[in-house]
């Protein structure tokens, strides 16, 4: 009597060779971006402990002071312009990610991608090194950190538009919204590693809050080069576009080719099919020449989601960049405790991202999904400027639901939308348009991530409540820009509706 096989090496067997690769290629690409965020969250962290409430610090009794306000800062953030200082940092690089992750689409698409993300992970984790060894030099030169931060910036464009291409090359349109939006939940996921690893070091030796974050992102960048597959004919997988074109090319010749037709007396028709050889050869071969930055632009909806991303992602990087800041001043919470409370807002990120996923493939509705949700956060961004902080239950539930409402269509537009649209049916199949279209999506929204940091270190001197009334302006030009794709949409439902 033959034995049943096992229970799990039935669950292993149950994964087709295709599907492994798949999940493998998922894995590692998360990790990666994982990692990318991870190193950009040190800088929120450390502000509070590089800018803090000497008065209440325990002052080294051997210690000799000029001033006593000053004593337990790091120049040059001691001055009174230090909220000035700490936005010409978040704008060196900012701008710089801005302004190169245009040209990092075009490079991914020209480059095999393996080198190129392997190369932007080691040199990404060599500045954020670099940064955090001004602590141990006693660097106190403002030039020094805003250069590592303009070339952090520089090769941190690397990440974004290779591992969507790289993603996009192994998977198909099916429920790439949820997918997506889980798999995007590395973002979050980084923000709260990286506040974490930060604030484990950041009231002893700051230095260190940047140093271990650079080592994890150089480190998986040497994962990169030794396990990343690029496409699935690397390994021989099936390539989903090219499998939808063989399914319909079979389609059509068994449709022409049944040929063997016998009307019956009563006039009815009997087929018998004749059996269909597809070679290899009459397989659609997709185009492989990249794409301009004009063609790119020309695709529908690319300039409309562009500009919606912008002010979505001015408002995220804000949070991402000033919410310790504004929880230690505003409830006088230690640094660490503040990086941590703030990860709550990652947290609801992570919802929301996998909500705006689910409702937009069950609607079909990207646009629409990303208004609705966008509607929804400016007065909940109001209430918690103005109750969120009146006990932790009130800022914890207010942080959760904010996060997930700002950072839903932030999520969907940078991960679906972006696939979808680099994947459009005007590119007739020509995957290699998708880090082209990646790129000046996010690029376009990294213009809005460096504003909105560097507008919260102007105006938050002049109170808290502007800032967020500036917040709350950026959500509801977000949502303008999609009037006409939420119109589009609408029409479409209600032709079907019948």
């Amino acid at each position: 009597m033959k034995s049943p096989l096992a229970p799990g090496i039935r669950l292993l067997t149950s994964f087709s060779r295709d599907g492994c690769y798949r999940g493998f290629i998922l894995f590692l690409t998360f990790l990666f971006y994982t990692a990318y965020h991870l190193s950009r969250k040190p800088i929120s962290i450390v502000k509070g402990e590089l800018h803090r409430n000497c008065s209440t610090v325990i002052r080294p009794a051997d210690l000799n002071i000029t001033n006593n306000e000053t004593w337990c800062d790091w120049a040059p953030f001691d001055q009174d312009n230090y909220q000035t200082l700490f936005g010409i940092l978040d704008n060196c690089f900012l701008v710089a990610y801005a302004i190169g992750m245009f040209f990092s689409g075009i490079f991914g698409e020209r480059l095999p991608l393996r080198y190129y993300l392997s190369f932007g992970m080691m040199m990404s984790g060599m500045f954020t090194c670099l940064f955090g060894l001004g602590f141990y030099l006693k660097i106190h030169s403002i030039y020094y950190y805003a250069v590592i931060q303009v070339f952090n910036g520089i090769m941190q464009t690397t990440g974004w538009p290779a591992v969507v291409a790289c993603v996009g090359n192994w998977f198909g349109k099916g429920k790439r919204g949820f997918i997506m939006g889980v798999w995007n939940s590395h973002t979050s996921v980084g923000n709260i590693l990286g506040s974490l690893i930060a604030g484990a070091f950041v009231s002893s030796a700051w230095g260190m809050s940047f140093i271990v974050p650079g080592l994890i992102i150089a480190s998986t960048g040497v994962l990169c080069f030794f396990f990343l597959v690029e496409k699935p004919e690397d390994v021989n997988c099936t390539t989903p576009h090219r499998h939808r074109e063989q399914q319909s090319s079979e389609t059509e010749p068994l449709l022409q080719n049944s040929s063997n037709i016998d009307r019956t007396a009563n006039g009815a028709i009997n087929v018998e099919p004749s059996e269909v050889t597809v070679e290899p050869s009459e397989v659609t071969v997709e185009p492989t020449e990249a794409i301009s930055f004009r063609e790119a632009l020309s695709i529908p909806g690319v300039v409309e989601f562009s500009l919606c991303l912008l002010f979505a992602k001015l408002v995220s990087y804000t949070f991402l960049y000033w919410l310790p800041l504004y929880i230690s001043n505003v409830a006088h919470f230690d640094a660490k405790e503040a990086g941590d409370m703030s990860t709550l807002f990652d947290v609801g990120g992570i919802v929301g991202g996998i909500a705006a996923g689910l409702v937009s493939d069950y609607t079909g509705g990207r646009a629409t999904t990303c208004c609705f949700m966008l509607i929804a956060a400016a007065p909940m961004l109001f209430l918690y400027n103005y109750i969120g902080q009146s006990s932790i239950g009130a800022t914890v539930g207010m942080l959760l639901l904010c996060g997930g409402l700002v950072n839903g269509p932030y999520a969907l537009i940078t991960t679906a939308v972006s696939a979808d649209l680099g994947t459009h049916e005007s590119l007739r199949g020509n995957s290699r348009a998708l880090s082209t279209v990646t790129a000046i999506i996010d690029g376009t929204g990294s213009v809005g991530a460096a504003v909105g940091p560097l507008l919260a270190g102007l105006i938050s001197p002049t109170g808290w409540n502007n800032v967020f009334y500036m917040l709350i302006s950026a959500d509801l030009l977000a949502c303008l820009f999609l009037t006409r794709l939420v119109y589009k949409e609408a029409q479409g439902w209600c032709r079907r509706s019948p």
